[in-house]
């Protein structure tokens, strides 16, 4: 199989060059009638969001979590199967990027502000309340396990086998069969040429639709974040007008790093990430309660290879509890809507690798990564709480983006400590144009059917689009709009994620495996679907 040049239609001139016009124009078409319906009709769209999350919690949950759980069962089976040393590109290609500036970059797009949001307040809410509490612990450091171990489901194993799946699909059709590095590229062994047609423009319109809705969950959790951290640092008013000003002045500096190109400005970003990240762990771990959250780690990455089977496959039985909905289900959705994206990120930086390689690194260890951050960002919460009596609880319910803050408070480091908030919210802001930036990219990298250097006046039109979408989720339901968009956006997609999984499987079949050897241009032999 081979790039049909003649079929993909790239645009000449005009305002179609370097791009496809159908592309181009249809999404561009949905993403303004979001934003003027959310401008003209902004309770309208929150009633049309809260609709749509009741009807997904009491129908889909099931749905989510089987989904998922099959995702991450596929990974581990490619793992240990005899298409792991297949390279996804040529036999003779190797990596481009540093192991380091490898995983720098995949963290930082696959994780980014949510990391630094969620670290602390959600083990403060589930050790509050969650079903797999024993009675009696609930607000108390014997819930504190469990309450990580719910954090540790959402945020390991589960999420990133979906990246996974979608980012060596992209890269083994486009590497190594030479495809456009577009999701359409995928299904070529189910559809043929027809992936040029209707269905792949349907399938490229999804993943740009969950792109942009679950990266706008983030901007809008991280402008939070921020706001709430120049509060603290320079008292900065917390009016909701600012919010949606840092949601624009950030998703300017996200569009300058797109422009510059994944070499440049994104992998400088994601570098920066990195280091400040071993900065902030490093400090939280020497000042606050050091043994406690080692051995908090080593605790809770133990139960979680107990429980995460069990606790992965467990649907609430109770109709009208809204816990598994508003946690577990909210989030495969938030994964499955950033999978596009992602997955094509880290497939354009993982060239050269083979898929043992590539499933092992990206399942394995930006999970033991999170764990660790989880469990020292988390367990200093958890401490501060029912050791000291913190006030991070009280802290979490009454404004979810400011506990961080508090905790670096608590550590009563005076003038350092105000540097460390400072730091904090850099990292936060780092986070945050990573996160845009590669959304931008990759939206523009579909619409342009692959090419690694779509159009400048592209990304920056899709650079600010990221942030008014997030400033209309913000401005027509809050947190409950932002959480419910990426729901949505994550449902259609996971159809695409198993019918690319169907088509990797059917290309992987015909590899020759176990001798080295030139990967053919021609066509597969089995005839597209009808």
């Amino acid at each position: 199989m081979s790039v049909d040049e003649s079929r993909m239609r790239i645009g000449t001139s005009g305002i179609f060059r370097d791009v496809n016009p159908p592309m181009a124009t249809l999404s561009k078409i949905i993403i303004l009638g979001f934003v003027l319906a959310g401008v003209f009709a902004p309770d309208a769209v929150g009633s049309f969001f809260s609709g749509v999350q009741s009807w997904i919690n009491a129908n889909l949950s099931w749905y989510y979590i089987l989904s998922i759980a099959i995702f991450i069962f596929f990974v581990f089976g490619l793992i240990f199967s005899r298409y792991g040393s297949i390279r996804l590109g040529k036999d003779d290609d190797r990596p481009e990027f540093s192991t380091f500036t490898w995983f720098s970059m995949l963290f930082g797009a696959g994780m980014g502000i949510g990391l630094l949001f969620w670290s602390v307040a959600e083990p403060m809410y589930h050790v509050q309340n969650a079903p797999f509490l024993e009675p009696g612990t609930e607000n108390s450091m014997a819930g504190a396990v469990m309450a990580m171990q719910v954090t540790f489901l959402h945020w390991g194993l589960h999420g990133w086998a979906v990246y996974v799946i979608v980012g060596m699909a992209l890269a083994y059709f486009a590497y190594r069969k030479d495809l456009p590095l577009t999701i359409r590229a995928s299904l070529y062994p189910i559809l043929g040429d027809r992936i040029y047609g209707f269905w792949g423009h349907l399938a490229d319109l999804l993943a740009i639709f969950g792109t942009v809705f679950g990266v706008a969950t983030t901007l809008g959790l991280g402008a939070g974040q921020i706001q709430a951290g120049l509060n603290h640092l320079f008292g900065v008013p917390m009016d909701p007008w600012i919010k949606y000003v840092l949601i624009m002045i950030i998703s300017a500096i996200a569009t300058l790093s797109a422009v510059s190109g994944v070499g440049k400005g994104i992998k400088i970003l994601s570098e920066t990430n990195m280091w400040l990240s071993i900065f902030m762990i490093v400090v939280f771990i020497l000042v606050g309660p050091t043994v406690f959250v080692l051995g908090f780690f080593i605790t809770n990455v133990g139960e979680y290879i107990v429980n995460v089977i069990p606790m992965g496959l467990w649907v609430n039985p109770d109709p009208s509890s809204g816990w598994q909905g508003a946690w577990t289900v909210f989030y495969w959705g938030w994964w499955i809507a950033w999978a596009p994206f992602v997955g094509m990120f880290i497939a354009r930086v993982s060239r050269g690798r083979t898929i043992r390689e590539f499933a092992v690194g990206v399942l394995i260890v930006p999970t033991l990564i999170t764990f660790f951050w989880m469990s020292v960002f988390g367990g200093t919460a958890l401490w501060q709480e029912f050791m000291q009596g913190g006030g991070i609880i009280e802290a979490v319910n009454a404004d979810i983006a400011r506990p961080l803050f508090l905790i670096i408070d608590n550590f009563g480091l005076g003038f350092f400590g105000n540097i460390l908030s400072f730091m904090a919210l850099i990292l936060i802001i780092t986070y945050f144009v990573t996160s845009s930036d590669s959304g931008t990219l990759v939206v523009t990298t579909l619409i342009s059917m692959g090419k690694e250097e779509p159009p400048v006046s592209y990304r920056i039109f899709w650079g600010f689009g990221e942030g008014a979408v997030a400033a209309v989720l913000l401005a027509s339901g809050g947190l409950q709009a932002l959480q419910t968009a990426s729901l949505a956006a994550g449902l259609p997609f996971s159809v695409i994620m198993f019918l690319m999984m169907w088509g990797l499987m059917k290309s992987l079949a015909q590899e020759p495996v176990g001798q080295r050897h030139a990967v053919s241009a021609a066509p597969p032999s089995a005839e597209p679907a009808e």
